[in-house]
């Protein structure tokens, strides 16, 4: 596969997750597959740990902000960390590269594509009626959910979602964290959003290297590209209709997942 093409497939990812928010998973994994065939279990594997590295800048912005609900994140990884653990234990006893296990990450991933695309219509809808901004009083009855075990039931649905497909973490989770804490502001949310996919998607990706479900040469090629992609995203983030993006984006990745789940 010519690196250029790579390159530019992480630059163009990049953009669209600087220009909307979206999940680079959602994106990498399918044109990984469909355009450059490389493995499901490699595609997964890589990803994982594209998306880690490229949410830990994201996340330390966000930090220095302070914009980051750290007990949202904290009970979102009381779940997911678990979950990804024991869904990695799974891989291991099946073996990634297995027909067993390369059906069930193609068809998972498929759901996922869908579901992902289902969220990302419906953030594009709600979205202007989410609140921008809470009072630091308001603050600590922003970040309770409404039952405090269902954020942790979600991380583990998303923590084993995403060790298994790489996607989840999010167009579906800042839909759901938009239902758990209605209070939330919308940054706060998103800023949730990214700060714990990153030890979830670090400990997924770590755990798919020792699987040997990593290509190290193409993540490098990917992040060459991401990085700026994702610099210049942000900046013409306020100058897109965000609204049109999204939905033609959700049809994308509609039409993908139907085709990996006949695939």
């Amino acid at each position: 596969m010519p690196e250029y093409a790579i390159v530019l497939a992480g630059f163009a990812v990049g953009l669209i997750v600087g220009l909307t928010g979206v999940g680079g998973g959602s994106l990498m994994t399918p044109i990984l597959i469909f355009f450059f065939g490389v493995k499901p279990y490699l595609a997964i594997g890589t990803d994982l740990l594209f998306a880690a590295f490229t949410k830990l800048g994201g996340t330390l912005s966000l930090a220095r902000q302070r914009l980051v609900p750290w007990r949202v994140v904290g009970q979102l990884c009381l779940g997911s960390i678990p979950a990804a653990l024991a869904t990695l234990y799974a891989l291991h006893r099946l073996g990634p590269a297995s027909p067993q296990a390369q059906s069930l990450m193609t068809s998972t991933l498929g759901v996922a594509l869908l579901l992902t695309a289902a969220a990302m219509l419906y953030k594009a809808a709600r979205g202007r009626q989410v609140p921008r901004t809470v009072n630091e009083a308001d603050l600590d009855r922003a970040t309770r959910a409404r039952h405090p075990a269902l954020p942790v039931l979600f991380g583990a649905v998303i923590g084993c979602l995403v060790t298994l497909t790489s996607v989840g973490a999010g167009a579906i989770g800042v839909s759901v964290l938009l239902i758990l804490f209605p209070l939330l502001p919308l940054p706060r949310i998103v800023a949730a959003d990214i700060a714990y996919a990153v030890p979830l998607t670090l400990l997924a990706g770590l755990g798919h290297a020792t699987l040997g479900s990593v290509n190290w040469s193409l993540l490098g090629l990917l992040l060459t590209g991401s990085l700026p992609g994702i610099w210049l995203g942000t900046r013409l983030m306020r100058h897109t209709p965000e609204r049109l993006v999204r939905s033609l984006l959700s049809l994308l990745l509609a039409y993908a997942g139907v085709k990996l789940i006949a695939f």
